[in-house]
């Protein structure tokens, strides 16, 4: 498997990424320690969603899959749930306005 496993609970799939995918339900207030850091989660993370592992600014984009993924809309904490209330998506961006010129 692609990837390495942080605590057996979140997968960190490039080394480059700002997120990290839980692999269980993750409650608000535990702590994640990997590679000489560590991740307070603020948030209560769903299994199979994603968690900011370094602040990300409004307009910065999230990396995952070591790629852009989308963008912050709003300033995300370390530790915060990634979702579309504060990631938009670029991918696949401008495809269809692009195939209809």
């Amino acid at each position: 498997m692609k990837g390495d496993v942080i605590e057996g609970t979140a997968l960190l799939m490039d080394r480059r990424d700002s997120v990290a995918t839980a692999l269980e339900d993750l409650d608000a207030g535990r702590v994640l320690e990997f590679d000489s850091r560590e991740v307070v989660l603020t948030d209560q993370i769903p299994f199979g969603h994603k968690f900011a592992l370094d602040s990300v600014e409004c307009g910065k984009e999230i990396y995952k899959y070591g790629a852009v993924i989308g963008r912050a809309t709003t300033n995300v904490p370390s530790g915060a749930w990634v979702h579309t209330h504060n990631c938009e998506s670029t991918r696949g961006r401008g495809d269809r306005q692009e195939a209809e010129q």
